[in-house]
């Protein structure tokens, strides 16, 4: 039995189809089957679904006539067999470690759901989204106050920025209601939280959001888009009775109808977005240069930078501060920001304000000397460490993917060699 289950709703998507199938398909993270339900497509995306599952025995394909959205994945639930389920939509896609992300705070926080910030994607711009604070868990009431300050959110509306605990949803019975055509994914998200009691919000963003055109909303005249929205909010509003004993609820009321004025947040690329293809460190065309000398050391740096850059976001950080800081937390001598920049290969500059940074976050203490300055670990500095520790067990994840442990050890120690050899070239020469 797959640990994950993640579905894929299917209709006239050959433009996009195998950007998203490939996304799931290269993920660090293994584990799971892949359903593709095809919604009677008239294109060529059955085709498309059925090469795939050919080729890769975790793909599944199920046909059926056109339905909508919510049958197909309903069709989707009812195949699935993992302990959690993951959804996409066929234009969008995951960022490489997406699933590895979600399935280890599930695991870690114990958590009966998790919710993830996103990428939102218009043309060739880009920006990270996202609405709590911080990488925390949450009851359900503490999740329940956190969407009533935004509750028209993509952020707590969609499905695809979620991981679900698939035992709940099968003794509760909760398929998404075929009678609705808009916002029917949020009055899914709304029935799963009645049964829930631990929500972790992972500030790293895993999937791409791309808004298509002609969407529902843009279809459907006026006084139904009211209606539909005055059925919402019923649903809406049940949600906090249920939560909120009768007392709590009343104090609150007022702030549900924020749901009637509060806009979708993730519609506009805000100011401080960036060019797509800049978000996530990958590998340039300077790789093309294939160079013997410097393409191997070049692509570990970029691939480090890449497992570095989740546990960044999730501490308000950059990759270069945490790299900095892996390299403080190992060593209690004295530096120089000299030393520390011909180490890591970061400008002076750079040193300098990483070390502010660290220093404002409260995870470290510095102490000057006349000949440089020597860092000392705070408390808060603790759970940095420890995901530190995880980036690394990552790193070799993916470097000895195939490996045998024989061959592990044999490649360990002719590193071991090699940095000696290093080593000694680099020692002083004495003079006779």
């Amino acid at each position: 039995m797959p640990k994950v289950s993640i579905l894929i709703p299917v209709y006239n998507a050959e433009k996009t189809l195998r950007r998203c199938v490939d996304s799931v398909l290269h993920q660090e993270y293994t584990d799971f089957e892949l359903i593709l339900v095809d919604d009677g497509s008239r294109d060529n995306s059955p085709a498309i679904c059925d090469n795939y599952a050919r080729k890769d025995d975790r793909v599944k394909v199920i046909h059926a006539k056109n339905g909508g959205v919510s049958r197909a994945r309903n069709l989707g639930l009812n195949a699935a067999s993992g302990a959690y389920l993951q959804f996409i939509d066929a234009d969008d896609w995951l960022t490489v470690d997406a699933t590895k992300l979600l399935v280890r705070a599930m695991e870690e926080h114990q958590c009966d759901l998790v919710i993830a910030d996103f990428y939102r994607v218009s043309g060739e711009r880009i920006s990270h989204k996202g609405d709590i604070d911080g990488s925390v868990v949450l009851t359900r009431e503490e999740f329940a106050q956190e969407m009533m300050e935004n509750p028209a959110d993509f952020y707590y509306g969609v499905l695809w920025n979620k991981l679900f605990r698939g035992d709940l949803i099968q003794k509760h019975q909760l398929h998404m209601d075929e009678s609705v055509e808009w916002c029917e994914d949020f009055l899914f998200n709304l029935e799963y939280l009645l049964y829930v009691d631990r929500i972790f919000a992972l500030q790293a963003p895993i999937y791409y959001y791309v808004k298509t055109e002609g969407s529902l909303i843009q279809r459907v005249s006026l006084s139904d888009i009211v209606k539909m929205k005055l059925s919402v909010f019923e649903y809406y509003r049940d949600f906090y009775k249920n939560v909120f004993d009768e007392g709590e609820y009343e104090k609150k009321r007022l702030g549900l109808y924020k749901f009637f004025i509060d806009l979708a947040k993730d519609g506009a690329i805000l100011p401080g977005s960036q060019k797509l293809g800049r978000e996530r460190v990958s590998i340039s065309a300077m790789e093309e240069l294939n160079d013997t000398l410097f393409s191997p050391n070049y692509k570990y740096r970029k691939l480090m930078e890449r497992c570095t850059e989740t546990v960044a976001l999730c501490y308000d950080l950059d990759v270069d501060d945490v790299l900095l800081f892996s390299c403080l937390c190992h060593s209690s001598q004295l530096f120089t920001r000299r030393q520390l920049a011909d180490y890591t290969g970061l400008p002076v500059v750079s040193i300098s304000l990483s070390l502010q940074k660290l220093s404002f976050h409260k995870f470290i203490d510095v102490t000057h000397y006349a000949d440089g300055f020597q860092v000392t670990l705070l408390e808060k500095a603790l759970p940095l460490c420890r995901d530190l520790k995880q980036i690394h067990r990552d790193f070799d994840d993916i470097c000895f993917q195939g490996f045998s442990e024989e061959e592990e050890a044999q490649f360990r120690r002719f590193t071991d060699r090699i940095i000696s050899n290093i080593h000694t070239a680099l020692l002083p020469q004495s003079r006779e």
